[in-house]
């Protein structure tokens, strides 16, 4: 199961050297829902916006996302 994360204005995080912000959805794979919400919360701490379950996710939004779906891999947090 994926868990989509969105970011707010001032949120930015580096992870294995990719830039996680405002221009993108960041994809967690999680066994379920809660797991993927619990693995946002340890990678991003509460600078995120929201975390949608793979079900409750439109990929319609992503109009609003220039830079796309980029795949969390890893959990080193620079």
């Amino acid at each position: 199961m994926k868990t989509y994360v969105i970011f707010g204005q001032e949120h930015e995080h580096k992870i294995n050297g990719i830039i996680f912000d405002r221009n993108c959805v960041a994809v967690i794979d999680a066994l379920n829902a809660k797991a993927g919400r619990e693995k946002a919360f340890k990678l991003f701490g509460e600078k995120f916006c929201f975390a949608y379950a793979e079900k409750n996710f439109s990929m319609s939004s992503l109009k609003f996302f220039p830079r796309g779906l980029i795949n969390v891999v890893g959990e080193n947090k620079q």
